[in-house]
């Protein structure tokens, strides 16, 4: 399933069901088929991910780094982390924010 996070402020940003259920889960929102984050929820929600965002970071910076480049897995192999899932929905709740505009989802 594709859940699509649309704003008359910016592009859609388009995600994956289970990537979407995830970060609306952080913004403290429920999976439904459709969803709004109103211009008073922006605030928190932009707060939410970008605090998941660190942690995810400090993790990663946590698990020890193999200087082999050898072993390392392909870079198509590696998984993508919670930062570069939540870039662009931020991005977005950032730019609805300054315009003033709510984001809605549908699946």
């Amino acid at each position: 399933m594709i859940v699509t996070f649309k704003s008359s402020a910016t592009a859609d940003t388009l995600m994956f069901g289970d990537n979407a259920k995830q970060l609306l889960s952080l913004m403290g929102k429920s999976f439904d088929a459709k969803g709004i984050i109103t211009l008073e929820q922006l605030p928190a929600a932009i707060d939410a991910l970008k605090q998941a965002i660190a942690a995810s970071r400090e993790a990663e910076r946590a698990q020890p780094q193999d200087d082999d480049a050898e072993d390392r897995p392909p870079a198509m192999l590696m998984p993508v982390s919670l930062a570069q899932r939540a870039a662009p929905l931020v991005e977005q709740l950032e730019r609805s924010l300054k315009a003033r505009q709510p984001v809605i989802w549908e699946s």
